[in-house]
């Protein structure tokens, strides 16, 4: 089954970087997010990525370009007065990754509406390429084949991240920290979708998380798949800093192997 990742976006949120390369490039731990966001997937053997690409896509596609060399140790030897190169030892994934220009202002519906030749007709999982978590992606595939509908999302409680006042007719009754039905349940990606929702996308004007949510669940055809365990967005450099402390830490919860 083939994992398409959303890499297309401006980033604004995080220009301190995002000014120079793509949000998905940007790193932790001196790979990029979208690395370890592949790295989930491999773990559960999902090897094939589509990455919908738009704003500075060229990174993308030089960075993975280069990935065999950078992996791997050489020698140059220019002694016989030619170049040659030698791969001593290397280590490199067995991935399969089509690197797709959807567009720079396409929204992130239409992005995955101009991958549908790649997608082919089968189910396809589809994510965001700004946010790890300890996901369980066999579960949630199982979850998908079970329940028989057009669409899955992964949904998780946020929660509040400050203590909790509860008031009672304007007056404070109890302080307690937070926990966990603190919060609305939101979507973080990690989705997986039949075929068919690709018809629910009319083009590039379209946004994901609006019509054609939408219309799955007006057609009674969206399910929602609890996560409990550990997701961070990287929306800003706050929230990237927080992820690369726990990488440095060697306490990342989303590194599975």
């Amino acid at each position: 089954m083939k994992v398409v990742i959303l890499a297309g976006g401006f980033g604004t949120r995080i220009s301190e970087e995002s000014a120079f390369k793509p949000k998905p490039m940007i790193e932790i731990g001196e790979m990029p997010i979208l690395w370890h966001i592949m790295k989930i997937y491999s773990h559960y053997g999902y090897n094939d990525f589509i990455i919908c690409a738009g704003y500075k896509q060229h990174i993308i596609k030089e960075w993975f370009a280069d990935y065999f060399l950078h992996t791997s140790d050489v020698t140059f030897d220019f002694s016989a007065g030619h170049n040659a190169m030698v791969v001593h030892h290397h280590h490199v994934e067995p991935w399969k990754v089509t690197i797709v220009d959807t567009g720079l202002r396409t929204q992130t519906g239409g992005r995955i509406k101009r991958i549908k030749d790649y997608i082919g007709n089968e189910p396809f999982m589809l994510t965001y390429g700004d946010a790890v978590g300890d996901i369980h992606i066999d579960e949630l595939l199982k979850y998908h084949q079970t329940h028989g509908k057009i669409g899955t999302v992964s949904v998780y409680n946020f929660g509040q991240n400050k203590g909790v006042l509860e008031v009672e007719n304007g007056e404070v009754k109890a302080f307690r920290e937070k926990s966990d039905l603190d919060g609305d349940l939101i979507n973080i990606g990690f989705m997986v979708f039949q075929p068919e929702f690709l018809n629910y996308i009319d083009g590039d004007a379209t946004v994901l998380e609006k019509e054609p949510m939408t219309r799955l669940l007006v057609d009674g055809q969206l399910m929602a798949h609890t996560h409990h365990g550990f997701w961070q967005c990287m929306d800003t450099l706050r929230e990237k800093e927080k992820l690369e402390t726990l990488w440095n830490a060697g306490k990342a919860p989303w590194k599975l192997d």
